[in-house]
């Protein structure tokens, strides 16, 4: 029975390019693992959106001397160039800054008010007496209290991820100004985690087939104590608040927004499909799947912050799961977009085939530990395992094909034992990628693959088809036959991984471009090929020098 399946996708925010570290993390990982579920005959939703209320975008307008929505223009245009250069399959990409996102976000505010899980506070908040005004948290640095990193920002610690207050830093400065700032009172409406502490851990207890360093940190928080947490900053860019209590200059803050964005662009999904109760089908079913695609940095928000905005609000899912990657890190530098290490996606894909880039990184994909990556790695995965393993197969198969074939797959003799296991291989690929992919253990499913390309490799060098063609035309016809079959399940056991090239290799098939399920599609003998090119070409060494 086909499964609904939300793939909900990390923001990124709208202040500057995003790296490789950030495709590794969240956007490729989610793609991959859409395009299988929808292959597999699954209803598949998957949705993210650019993040244009968090700091990071006023801070860089304040830089430049712009107003924040240049920035946010630049930056969400950019993001759309990416995805749309590498293949990801949205089925929406929206923003936090449109009407419905704002609409959707104060009646999560108001649920939650009205369920007894928001709380009008006084506290204390950090003031810059030099630019006189407030400093949300990421105008605030200093050293980080629990691993002494000496650039933590106000709200989390790059290095050891934990979520902070402004107020928690040792020696915190503004960002601003340079000054020290200074603590002033000021009224802000609070998320009583305190409040859902138990029923957090209960559920997170249940979560026994998490990675484990996401259960253990989410764990970890809530068993330290969860403290209630403002949710509204003295800003003037941000979602407004629904009510009128606090007064002038403030907003609600980025942290609780951001995450409501899965529900609003569900929900503006389903406004444009014509069916404006759709996004029900996957937020209120109980039956229905969802799954977070998110970096390390963001397992507190999606394990436990938004959770517990969901226990609050009620009738709506919780995570199936959150399938949070560790870092990418460049140098054993952990790649950061502020602080300039790890070079742009966009620097990337003008200089490599997209699926080339898409293969560099899915093999190495941070799943349980950081992952350290170089261009000479990129460079050494590209040509020693996609080029020489499956771009080599297919073109020798095909060009051997077409060229002593009259341009159609062969038509095959009797089977031997070896030609059967090969063939055996077009289906088995299929059943071992679903089962390392529905895991979201990306990786292993991509290797799966890759090492059946290699066993039909392996299977042509000790047949020899070429010295066939010379003596015995049928047994040739056989072998070349049998390796098609392979490369067909190949071709779509990868369509996750490359879907440009996976097209290609269709078209080569006389199948077409598209990949219409999860199944071995058989090539019969006597079907004409198509134009036979090369998958892939090899880098030079020299492709990413500056």
């Amino acid at each position: 029975m086909s499964r609904r399946i939300l793939v909900a996708v990390a923001w990124p925010y709208a202040s500057g390019s995003r790296h490789l570290g950030h495709l590794a993390g969240a956007y490729l990982p989610a793609d991959i693992f859409a395009r299988y579920q929808r292959l597999a005959g699954n209803q598949v939703l998957m949705v993210s959106g650019s993040d244009v209320h968090g700091t990071p975008i006023t801070v860089r307008a304040d830089q430049e001397g712009v107003e924040p929505q240049v920035i946010v223009d630049r930056y969400h245009a950019e993001f759309l160039r990416d995805w749309e250069t590498l293949g990801i399959s949205w089925d929406l990409y929206t923003s936090t800054g449109t009407p419905n996102h704002y609409e959707v976000t104060q009646e999560v505010f108001m649920r939650l008010l009205e369920n007894g899980y928001l709380e009008k506070r006084t506290s204390s908040q950090f003031y810059d007496p030099e630019a006189d005004r407030f400093l949300p948290d990421r105008y605030v640095q200093g050293t980080c209290p629990h691993c002494g990193y000496g650039e933590a920002r106000g709200d989390q610690c790059d290095n050891c991820g934990r979520t902070l207050d402004p107020i928690d830093l040792i020696d915190p400065v503004s960002k601003i100004s340079g000054a020290t700032p200074v603590e002033r009172d000021t009224e802000h409406y609070f998320l009583l985690l305190s409040r859902l502490e138990e029923p957090l851990r209960e559920w997170l207890e249940t979560k026994t087939t998490w990675r484990r360093h996401v259960r253990n940190w989410a764990l970890g928080m809530v068993n330290e104590g969860l403290p209630d947490r403002a949710i509204t900053r003295d800003l003037e860019w941000g979602v407004p608040l629904p009510v009128d209590d606090l007064g002038p200059g403030k907003r609600i803050y980025v942290w609780f927004d951001a995450v409501i964005g899965y529900l609003s662009a569900s929900k503006e999904w389903a406004a444009s499909s014509g069916d404006p109760d759709a996004w029900r089908l996957w937020w209120e079913d109980p039956e229905a799947e969802s799954y977070y695609f998110v970096g390390k940095d963001n397992i507190p928000f999606h394990t436990v912050i938004w959770p517990a905005m969901l226990m609050g609000y009620g009738d709506l899912n919780l995570p199936t799961d959150v399938p949070a990657n560790q870092y990418v890190t460049f140098g054993s530098k952990k790649a950061s977009a502020s602080r300039g290490v790890g070079r742009s996606i966009g620097w990337y894909a003008s200089r490599l085939e997209p699926d080339a880039l898409r293969y560099a990184l899915a093999s190495v994909l941070p799943e349980h530990q950081d992952t350290d990556l170089s261009d000479e790695e990129i460079i050494r995965r590209v040509n020693e395992e996609l080029v020489a393993t499956w771009g080599n197969l297919v073109n020798r198969v095909l060009t051997m094909s077409h060229r002593n074939f009259d341009g159609v797959v062969p038509t095959p003799g009797e089977l031997d034992p070896e030609d059967e296991e090969v063939e055996r291989l077009a289906t088995l690929v299929l059943e071992r990628t679903a089962e390392a992919i529905e895991k979201v253990e990306l990786r292993a499913g991509l290797r799966v693959a890759m090492e059946a390309a290699s066993e039909v490799n392996a299977y042509l060098n000790a047949t020899e088809p070429w010295r066939l063609l010379k003596t015995d035309r049928e047994r040739a016809a056989t072998v070349l036959w049998t390796a098609i079959q392979a490369i067909a399940g190949i071709r779509v056991a990868l369509h996750p991984y490359l879907p440009h090239t996976s097209a290609v290799v269709g078209e080569m098939l006389g199948l077409g471009g598209e990949v219409g399920e999860w199944s071995a599609p058989g090539v019969p003998g006597g079907q004409p090929l198509g134009e036979i090119v090369p998958l892939f070409a090899k880098l030079d060494e020299t492709v990413l020098d500056d």
